[in-house]
């Protein structure tokens, strides 16, 4: 399902927004404001588990177009998000084993375009991100794609953690890409998958890192120590692929 992006003021069309079913990925509100109306939407937006930010009217009114926002903001989704379930699926119909890619602490919608599009070309069956401290199905990240939202469906999940586990109790192997970790080349990827791509400047966090059966590391031979979160999910990717086709 595809939705116009919209950034939706306003408390009547913001609670509309959400008892029509829109896919909100972001909520703002005044902060102390906790007036009739306001917790009419905050409950729906709770329904949604959407995340709530509460902000200075500064803040709102930077934000705002329109100048009428009421106290309240709300970020839409572009794009419609898939469920875990409708991904493993889609690989049980191609008869192809699971190969996800959980991305943790991507916050930039580029590099999230960017890694749905990678994905798409090296087969993954899709992608899960978390709904806190990441990039969203926003414009940016539709047109990074470069249509590959098409064809390669996005999950958004409350806990990352709690999601590794219920795929590693399907029998899907846990991968974390670490720059300490085992270099790639000796990591076995041919069974069913899943990589962890964390964020350039922290890297997975610590609970998830702890989640995962173990951790992959690209070899470097640079004067820098790390790659761009989607050249990272990239060169993975395609040793998943490489060590797949050899068999």
């Amino acid at each position: 399902m595809r939705y116009e992006e919209l950034t939706i003021e306003g408390r009547n069309a913001v609670l509309e927004a959400f008892r029509s079913g829109k896919t909100i990925d972001k909520l703002f509100v005044l902060e102390h404001c906790q007036d009739g109306p306001v917790k009419a939407i905050l409950r729906e937006a709770k329904k949604q588990d959407t995340v709530v930010a509460y902000v200075p009217k500064e803040r709102l009114g930077q934000m705002s177009a329109t100048g009428k926002h009421q106290g309240v903001i709300a970020y839409a989704a572009a794009y419609g998000y898939a469920q875990v379930e409708d991904i493993l699926q889609a690989a049980e119909e191609k008869g192809e084993k699971p190969f996800l890619l959980l991305l943790d602490n991507i916050e930039d919608p580029h590099n999230l375009g960017a890694i749905i599009r990678t994905a798409n070309l090296a087969g993954a069956h899709g992608i899960i991100i978390p709904k806190r401290r990441a990039a969203g199905l926003t414009s940016v990240v539709v047109k990074a794609s470069a249509g590959a939202i098409n064809y390669t469906p996005v999950a958004k999940v409350t806990n990352l953690s709690q999601t590794i586990k219920e795929l590693k109790e399907k029998g899907i192997w846990i991968a974390c890409a670490d720059m300490e970790g085992t270099p790639m080349y000796g990591v076995d990827f041919k069974g069913p998958i899943a990589l962890v791509i964390g964020s350039e400047g922290e890297g997975v966090s610590r609970l998830v890192k702890e989640n995962c059966d173990f951790t992959a590391a690209i070899p470097m031979a640079g004067d820098i120590d790390s790659l761009n979160a989607s050249v990272a999910a990239g060169v993975l990717a395609y040793e998943v692929v490489r060590q797949r086709r050899q068999g």
